[in-house]
């Protein structure tokens, strides 16, 4: 059966993201692999197992701090309880917050935009 495995951000610091996502969103680091020859590390996080779940792979290339973002991508979307407490959560470890929380225009449904330390968006949505 196919599925999405992951989706793979490159990062400039890899213990502030890997905090930003456990301790900001209650997700678990599954596992972290040093590669001193290829010069990089990888940190998978998400809520459950890379077998049944889909995660976040982060990737630090050694010496590489920032990285352009381009126009290209969009931003991840994450369901949560409650969009307000999240929010506030993430603000507490750094976060921008880019659109506060409240429903989408023209609808009822309940989110916010937030960047993580390295700007990417991420779409938070109020899942009861």
């Amino acid at each position: 059966m196919s599925r999405f495995l992951h989706t793979m951000l490159r990062v400039g610091d890899l213990q502030r993201s890997v905090d930003f996502y456990t301790k900001g969103f209650g997700m678990n680091e599954i596992r972290r692999t040093d590669v001193p020859d290829g010069k990089y590390t990888l940190a998978f996080v998400g809520y459950g197992t890379e077998e049944a779940n889909t995660v976040i792979e982060l990737t630090y290339n050694y010496g590489t701090e920032k990285y352009d973002l381009g126009s290209a991508f969009g931003h991840l979307a994450i369901g949560v309880p409650d969009v307000a407490a999240t929010t506030e959560t993430l603000r507490s470890f750094g976060a921008k917050v880019t659109r506060e929380p409240g429903p989408v225009k023209f609808g009822k449904t309940i989110i916010a935009f937030v960047e993580d330390p390295d700007g990417y968006k991420i779409e938070l949505v109020q899942r009861a």
